[in-house]
């Protein structure tokens, strides 16, 4: 169904905003041009099979000033953002950005290069280090460096690097402590709904255009390649750690728990160079994550800023992080790492002001003030994370869902409530006649409100329908962050024309072989159907021969339990085989060989009977 245009109310409040920004602050274009070598032309990277799995000429539209359908800031950060091509940082750290939503970095050593952050796919990846090696040579990969344990940060090393070479010594792969264990497991337990959500979260589904997705505040989006993983041979476990590898001297500051469970920063003295990760970008970032995710720590995060100033401000020419532009020099770095620090705790202290003040998440939301210097720092503005959802986390991190009113403990849920909403009002079309009204007064927040109550009461009232998705249309337009932007399209483009599922789903068999046993038991009890369960007792033994160990796994009152422990013979039964070939049973290949069952197969049966996957498609603006 076609978008409609902005409303003069979306217009004048985008006019009104390019009035109270700084825009004739132009810095930032600036340190984005500098150092540019050359661009990838075109900027498109295929899969072997002609796929096309990042297109970078989609975003050509971006030029000019912002049209009336996008919201100036963001307008703003989507230019800078879509520049693309090999740059230098500074004589010997290259980067290559915009084939991806993160950067990747090359550090050239004694012998070769070091590679940090091989963006999310294998084609990416491969396109980024040809690109590189055109203008600086062939140099071989010595070592990849991951900076934290999220995929657009180690998902395509199969571009730069082989399992072969890591096995030989001949590339080194080093990774903050605990990586493996997060990079595999984040988005494994709640994974079906993350990227059902990611989906909207980065417009997948989205034509690109001023009326559609224009990116995402952190990049413009992700890539749809391979997605690999190779396990580090070395792990940095403190801060002031010092390695030098093939002749560069790097210390490390653990980070963990900040804006990724693995995460560490470091240093190049004879670059006077400070690589911040993801903890320091030129946006305000996601304290907890639309797609979904644990609520992150704010207070730690600032807290390892603070220290990263400490001990390397002074001494850095340059602060560069995987994803933006770097910030050169010392006092710039500093003032800019400063503020990055500053955003966050300023977010967690006044929170934790006003909700001891008694205030609720949606409350201090409403009413916190930024001070002016941060409310005009264009690197704390809300272009991925946003003043309002990060406050809404930090009260949920301390307090929970609940706000404290016995009146909310117990609500019905959105469907029964929508119904009684409607109901009390005077029926559907009332509520609709009143969004309507809510509407043509440019008070979208209350129109969208409204007519998903009635959406929640009768999911094929057209007229509802339609007026929702033009309401949240006009929200989208006027929004500075880029996946809220993503958000309201998304949800626009299904009650138009359908749900989209989850058009972007990661081929990454490479990250799944990584699960553990106990990561694999623990995910597999989460498919479990409780209820279908209830009455089954059961015992197998799993042995994995690949590994030589036995796990006992039970399934009694629809929970299931896995210890290691010896088999033996009070099993009901027992399977013996790899752990790939396991995973490949799970997947729902019982045929192939290499699966050896003893005692009961029924057990085995009744187990993979009461499994039930996620649904991908699960509807999200609609019951």
């Amino acid at each position: 169904m076609p978008q409609k245009p902005p409303t003069v109310h979306i217009e004048e409040a985008n006019r009104r905003l390019l009035a109270t920004l700084p825009f004739h602050d132009v810095q930032d274009f600036e340190d984005a041009q500098r150092g540019f070598i050359a661009a990838l032309e075109p900027a498109i990277v295929k899969d072997a099979a002609g796929g096309t799995v990042w297109d970078g000429e989609s975003y050509s539209f971006l030029t000019g000033d912002a049209p009336a359908s996008v919201n100036p800031s963001l307008w703003r950060q989507s230019l800078l953002v879509k520049k693309q091509g090999l740059f230098e940082i500074v004589e010997g750290i290259y980067q290559v950005r915009g084939l991806d939503l993160s950067h990747i970095t090359f550090v050239e050593s004694d012998t070769g290069i070091i590679v940090i952050d091989p963006l999310i796919s294998t084609e990416t990846a491969a396109a980024a280090l040809a690109l590189y090696r055109e203008h600086r040579g062939d140099r071989k990969v010595v070592a990849v460096i991951y900076t934290h344990s999220h995929a657009d940060h180690f998902g395509g090393v199969f571009g730069v690097a082989s399992q072969a070479d890591v096995d030989a010594g001949r590339i080194q792969v080093i990774a903050p402590e605990g990586f493996v264990e997060h990079a595999v497991s984040e988005n494994v337990f709640a994974g079906t709904a993350m990227g059902r959500r990611a989906g909207y979260m980065y417009g997948a589904a989205l034509a690109r255009g001023p009326l559609g997705q224009v990116g995402a505040g952190l990049g413009q989006t992700t890539s749809t390649g391979e997605v690999g993983l190779i396990v580090p041979t070395l792990d940095i476990r403190a801060t002031g750690e010092t390695h030098v590898v093939d002749g560069i001297e790097i210390e490390f500051q653990m980070a963990p728990g900040s804006e990724a469970p693995a995460e560490m920063h470091f240093y190049f003295p004879k670059f006077r160079a400070l690589c911040m990760a993801e903890n320091a970008s030129h946006t305000l970032h996601n304290i907890l994550t639309l797609r979904g995710a644990l609520v992150r720590d704010p207070n730690m995060w600032s807290a390892y800023l603070t220290e990263a100033i400490a001990r390397y401000g002074a001494k850095s020419d340059v602060v560069f992080a995987s994803h933006h532009w770097p910030t050169w020099g010392t006092e710039r770095g500093i003032r800019y790492l400063q503020e990055q620090r500053d955003i966050y705790a300023y977010l967690h202290d006044q929170t934790l002001r006003m909700l001891n003040q008694g205030f609720t998440g949606p409350e201090i939301a409403e009413t916190i003030q930024l001070p002016p210097a941060l409310e005009n720092a264009w690197n704390a503005r809300g272009y991925y994370g946003s003043v309002s959802h990060n406050v809404k986390a930090i009260y949920q991190r301390y307090m929970g869902w609940f706000d404290g009113n016995p009146a909310r403990l117990w609500p019905h849920p959105p469907a029964e409530q929508a119904q009684r909403y409607v109901a009390a009002i005077g029926g559907v079309d009332r509520v609709v006649e009143l969004a309507q009204a809510a509407f043509d007064e440019g008070d979208y927040r209350w129109a969208a409100t409204l007519l998903d109550h009635v959406i929640f009461t009768d999911a094929t009232h057209q007229a509802a329908r339609d007026l929702h998705a033009d309401t949240l249309e006009q929200l989208a337009y006027g929004s500075e962050n880029g996946v809220w932007r993503n958000f309201f399209l998304s949800g626009a483009t299904e009650l138009r024309d359908g749900n989209f599922g989850t058009p972007a789903s990661p081929n990454a068999p490479a990250v799944v072989a990584q699960l553990s046993p106990q990561q694999l038991f623990a995910s597999l009890a989460l498919s479990v159907n409780g209820p279908r369960a209830w009455d089954l007792d059961l015992a197998l033994d799993v042995t994995f021969t690949d590994l030589d160990v036995n796990y006992r796994v039970t399934l009694r009152n629809g929970v299931l339990i896995s210890q290691q422990q010896s088999a033996d013979d009070t099993a009901t039964a027992s399977l013996t085989l790899t752990k790939l070939r396991m995973l490949a049973l799970l997947g729902g290949d019982l045929a192939s060989p290499g699966v050896a069952i003893g005692g009961d197969p029924a057990v085995l049966q009744s187990l993979l009977g009461v499994l039930e996957p996620g649904n991908p498609a699960f509807n999200i603006v609609e019951p």
